[in-house]
């Protein structure tokens, strides 16, 4: 078997992350020493992809995808995703760069993935999902408002689309190429925040193996938040909407006996 680093790649999207990009990328291949790591900057202003640059040409295990402007996080993972794909990569992490999602738990997170670490999968999984809500996860820095509107979120979505993963919100995940690359793109109705929310959807429909590894999510300590209110109301609106497709029969429905 291959190590664990290696053919990963790390989908990094950045905007802003000047202040966390230097210690972010050497902390991940720091765990996964053999990894690529892909920065996936959307023209930041802070100087975020000219950092990235130098971090490029100064560690040939450091990528850079410079965007044209402010696109979405989840045009921005899709990006990043074919470029891996496309490089043959068989093992594909997505995480934000501002240390929410902490580098320590990335040999947890391929190791489920490759059926080790307890997993209750013998095969190991499709997608793994470092989640805040099974036991052992939480977060931390968060107010009151942040918690209920993350967790409400999550329980809405699992509701109407009838899933059973608990954090649908989440976005540190691992995925096997396989799960990757037979995503039907064509129907992601969004290319924000909420894009975490039908990648699990497809990937549940699909009759994919998806494992929740336990996380502490631990909220930016430099640089400031993007979630808005903005943001809340279109994860509503696509949740119903993927219901409403599926009702309609215009989306996948769950593969029989998944």
């Amino acid at each position: 078997m291959n190590p664990p680093g290696s053919q990963t790649w790390v989908v990094l999207p950045t905007y802003n992350e000047a202040d966390n990009l230097v210690g972010m990328t050497a902390a991940i291949l720091e765990r996964i020493p053999e990894a690529t790591v892909l920065v996936v900057d959307d023209a930041s202003p802070d100087g975020t992809g000219r950092l990235a640059d130098e971090l490029a040409a100064a560690d040939a295990r450091i990528r850079v995808r410079h965007r044209r402007a402010k696109q979405g996080l989840g045009k921005a993972y899709v990006d990043g995703f074919g470029v891996a794909l496309a490089a043959g990569a068989e093992r594909i992490v997505q995480m934000d760069a501002d240390w929410s999602h902490h580098p320590s738990y990335l040999p947890a997170l391929l190791g489920t993935l490759e059926g080790g670490l307890g997993t209750a999968q013998p095969g190991g999984a499709d997608v793994v999902i470092g989640s805040r809500y099974v036991k052992g996860g939480g977060v931390r820095n968060w107010g009151l408002l942040r918690r209920v509107v993350s967790r409400g979120g999550s329980l809405f979505a699992r509701s109407v689309l009838r899933l059973s993963t608990n954090d649908l919100t989440g976005a540190y995940k691992v995925w096997r190429r396989d799960a990757l690359a037979t995503t039907p793109w064509d129907r992601l109705h969004s290319g924000g925040y909420v894009f975490s929310i039908e990648m699990t959807y497809l990937a549940d429909r699909r009759g994919l193996r998806i494992v929740e590894v336990p996380i502490i999510f631990t909220d930016r300590a430099e640089g400031e938040s993007k979630m808005s209110r903005r943001i809340i109301v279109e994860a509503l609106l696509v949740v119903l909407r993927l219901r409403w497709d599926e009702f309609r029969g215009r989306s996948p429905r769950r593969t029989p006996g998944s």
